[in-house]
Formats: C-alpha cells, sequence, structure tokens
C-alpha cells in the first residue's frame, strides 16, 4: 500500500533499499582514524597529526557543474564521481594539505538505484585513490524541485597541512618558472559553454566523433576524469622539492586562478606556444567561434595545474611528474611588476 509522502514523489522504502549496500560500496573508502558507522548523524574521525607540528584545517566545497548534464546523456555516472573527489583534492592539494575525509551531497528528484550506486562507485574509487575516507553525505528526493532524470551533485574535503607548510603564493619571487601540468581534457569546468556549442550550434550527438577527436567520441572526450594531481604535490613534499606557488586550474581559467596565489610585485608571463593544446578545446573554439582570449578565460586549455617554483627545481618537477604519468612542460616565468597574468 502506498503511501501519502510516496504519492507525493518521495518513496521512503525505495531509499532505504537503494542505500542498504552502501557499507559495501564504502568499504575501500575509509582510513584508521574513521569511527563508528555509516548510517549515523554525523561522521566521526579522530584527529591525529603526529606529523604536523601545527595542524591547520583546510576544507573546500565544490560542485561538478553542468558536466552532470553530459552524464545524464550518456547513462554513465561514475565518473563525475571522481571528477567531484578530484577537484575538490586539487583545491586544498595547492595549499600543501592532504585530503582527510569528504563529504558528499547528492539532490534528485526521484532517487535511481542505477545512478545512486554509479556515483558512490566513482566516489568511493577517488578517495579510496587519495586515501582518504569517505565519511558520509546526504542524499535528499526533491520531487518538483529536479527534472525527471536529473540531479545535483556536491562534495566538502578536509585536510592538513602543517602551518609552516602552507603553500600561499607569499614566495614567488622575480625569476621563478612555471610548470604546466597536463589536464585530461576540460576537467569540470566550462560545459555550459561546450554543450551549447557542441550540440546545439555544431549539431553534434554525444555518440558523434568528429575527426578532431582522432576516434573518441564527442561524449567520452567531455566525460574523461578530472586529474587528482595531489598525489604528485605530496609526492614532491615528501622529496622537499621547493614549491613557491601552485594554482588549480578551473572556472576563471588561467588568468583569474593564478592571480590567486601571485604576491603585488609579480607579473607572470605565460608562453601559449609551449604546449600541445588538446583538439577538444579547438574543436570547441572553432565551431563556437570563441575568442582565442576567452577560451582562455573559461577552459583550462590543456593545464589543469601550474606549479611555481625556483628555478633549481623545475628538472625535479617534471622528472616527478613523468614518473606519475603526466606530461608537463615550462610555460613561463615571473618577472617584477603589478600582480598580472600575461598570456603571449
Amino acid at each position: 500500500m502506498s503511501s501519502q509522502y510516496s504519492k507525493a514523489g518521495v518513496n521512503l522504502k525505495l531509499a532505504r533499499n537503494v542505500k542498504a549496500n552502501l557499507p559495501a560500496l564504502l568499504r575501500r573508502a575509509t582510513r584508521p582514524e574513521v569511527l563508528g558507522r555509516i548510517g549515523a548523524f554525523g561522521g566521526l574521525f579522530k584527529a591525529r597529526f603526529p606529523a604536523c607540528r601545527e595542524p591547520v584545517l583546510v576544507a573546500s566545497m565544490d560542485g561538478v557543474g553542468t558536466k552532470l548534464r553530459v552524464a545524464v546523456e550518456m547513462g554513465r555516472h561514475d565518473t563525475v564521481g571522481q571528477d567531484l573527489v578530484n577537484h575538490c583534492c586539487d583545491d586544498i592539494a595547492v595549499m600543501g594539505a592532504d585530503p582527510l575525509f569528504f563529504l558528499d551531497y547528492m539532490g534528485t528528484g526521484k532517487l535511481e538505484k542505477e545512478v545512486f550506486d554509479g556515483v558512490i562507485q566513482g566516489l568511493a574509487k577517488a578517495c579510496a585513490e587519495a586515501g582518504m575516507a569517505l565519511l558520509g553525505g546526504e542524499t535528499a528526493q526533491m520531487p518538483g524541485i529536479y527534472a525527471a532524470g536529473d540531479y545535483d551533485l556536491v562534495g566538502t574535503i578536509v585536510g592538513v597541512v602543517d602551518r609552516r607548510k602552507i603553500i600561499d603564493g607569499s614566495k614567488i619571487e622575480t625569476g621563478d618558472e612555471v610548470v604546466g601540468l597536463a589536464s585530461t581534457g576540460l576537467h569540470t569546468n566550462g560545459y555550459s559553454l561546450a554543450r551549447e556549442i557542441l550540440f546545439k550550434q555544431a549539431g553534434f550527438k554525444m555518440t558523434s566523433r568528429p575527426s578532431e577527436l582522432e576516434g573518441e567520441s564527442v561524449g567520452e572526450a567531455l566525460l574523461r576524469v578530472h586529474r587528482n594531481y595531489h598525489p604528485l604535490l605530496a609526492s614532491l613534499r615528501r622529496k622537499k622539492v621547493v614549491l613557491h606557488g601552485a594554482a588549480h586550474i578551473t572556472g576563471g581559467g588561467f588568468i583569474e586562478n593564478i592571480e590567486r596565489v601571485l604576491p603585488r610585485n609579480a607579473l607572470l608571463r605565460i608562453d601559449r606556444s609551449s604546449w600541445n593544446v588538446p583538439p577538444i578545446f579547438e574543436l570547441i573554439r572553432r565551431k563556437g567561434r570563441v575568442s582565442e582570449a576567452e577560451m582562455y578565460r573559461v577552459f583550462n586549455m590543456g593545464i589543469g595545474m601550474v606549479l611555481v617554483v625556483p628555478r633549481a627545481s623545475v628538472e625535479r618537477v617534471r622528472d616527478e611528474a613523468s614518473a606519475f604519468g603526466i606530461e608537463s612542460c615550462l610555460i613561463g616565468r615571473v618577472a617584477r611588476g603589478r600582480r598580472e597574468v600575461m598570456l603571449s
């Protein structure tokens, strides 16, 4: 017999059944500091930081944006779970932090087991790979807010850094070099513009395989998983490679994100010819007749993170990136001047 709540669009029995498999899905995504169990009113984490002289917690919150629309239309949901975790990891990694635990929020009109399982599997996979716990979350059924098949996905990450090891850009100085770390694609920003151009203006379908993508479909190219750079940065710190600054290239593209870490007297010159821009960006630019300036304001253009380092660190950074399977290149240099990022 159906309840009035179920008739209103919220199925509590379905929610219980869908979530019943959560402990098994999250088994890998844990840490020794985690106490309690999945399903409690709050997640418990025993704070122990023996490696830190003065531990500082670092928190960040973000979403996947309209990349979710691509996931919905492709019928694949594990990749956006990974995107969310990796994006958040990168946001705190550039400050020198190591991830501790993650919480997610998923809002939907109607809870669907296949979608829920896919998202959670992606979250758990990425958390396990990052060495952090998926401590808990919230799944809300909100009929009338979300259209059929749609959902939203947001995550909160908490990490830790020793106060004396915080990377905040204050040590950046004239003569420092800028190393660009390759992205896997669009990562998690610029999808509203990308979808407008590729699907509405150019008329592509998710399954279209334009020659520029060399056999990859448009949907596959857009769903490439956001890269997690934290393992590389953590390795550089362990090996005492000097980093003066780091920027995660997300919404706002090159200029805004790099300017966030520059001190007042640092002018950074970026040489756009120093790396090969992946085909998906050129396809978007050409089909949408987007100016180069706007492309660099919206997209990462093939560089997902930049590291500002003293000249003596460049070779070690690039060698370490290669060991982690990440392409890198020298893309710029810091000069004296007012705080600015110049693309040339």
